[in-house]
């Protein structure tokens, strides 16, 4: 049985609050409410969570404040920022603090619920406080942004970056093209297009061109596989 995802509702105004928390419990979520930014600092510094929900505008400091402090302590955890300004400056605020989405109040309950599922896919629990994934002499800097391999720097696109963390994120295990199409591009794959096979060529030559130790492997009919042999 999988385990119940755990959200933090941030929101002072009671009902908005109370009108989250129970349309998550219909979808399976468990989730705490802090009404003020102390209270959820001091939540979030006590318990597991696997997504913020944050209202901007709360009684003792900005919700940008307090999305500020979270990301000092975990860089990778999912927030999602509720707001009544929904302004391209007001967004662009809560994006230079690390805020992941924005939702303009009022909202409908499955417009949040879309979003809130969206990032959810690219978080794995079990990862959020690794900063550096490592397979053999293969190094991914989540931090930095960086790859290296035997020490040597390489360079990534974005796109790339991401590919090859789900593969390292997933190492040892089969991924379906369709899993990467889904999880990395966030699209419905299309069996007549190869833009999957395009990619893994692009970081298998760069990760593992030069070297004896290939990384990533191709299973035929199956997907690909990241893993040291």
């Amino acid at each position: 049985m999988l385990e119940k995802k755990n959200i933090l509702i941030v929101e002072d105004e009671v009902k908005v609050a109370a009108f989250i928390h129970k349309g998550l419990q219909t979808q399976d979520f468990s989730s705490d409410i802090a009404d003020c930014g102390f209270q959820a600092l001091s939540l979030f510094n006590q318990n597991h969570y696997d997504l913020v929900i944050l209202d901007i505008g709360l009684p003792d400091m900005s919700g940008l404040a307090v999305c500020e402090q979270i990301r000092k302590s975990d860089n990778r955890i999912p927030i999602l920022m509720l707001t009544a300004m929904g302004s391209l400056a007001d967004k662009l605020s809560g994006f230079e603090v690390g805020t992941n989405d924005y939702l303009v109040k009022p909202f409908d309950f499955m417009e949040l619920l879309v979003r809130v599922k969206s990032l959810l896919k690219y978080y794995p629990e079990k990862i959020k406080q690794q900063e550096i994934l490592q397979v053999a002499d293969l190094e991914l800097d989540l931090n930095e942004k960086i790859a290296r391999r035997a020490g040597k720097e390489i360079e990534l696109t974005a796109r790339e970056f991401s590919l090859l963390e789900y593969l390292m994120l997933h190492k040892g295990k089969v991924v379906s093209k369709i899993e990467l199409a889904e999880k990395v591009w966030d699209i419905n794959f299309d069996t007549r297009t190869n833009f999957v096979e395009v990619y893994i060529n692009y970081i298998r030559n760069k990760v593992d061109k030069g070297h004896q130790n290939k990384l990533i492997h191709t299973v035929v009919g199956m997907g690909y596989i990241l893993k040291q042999k």
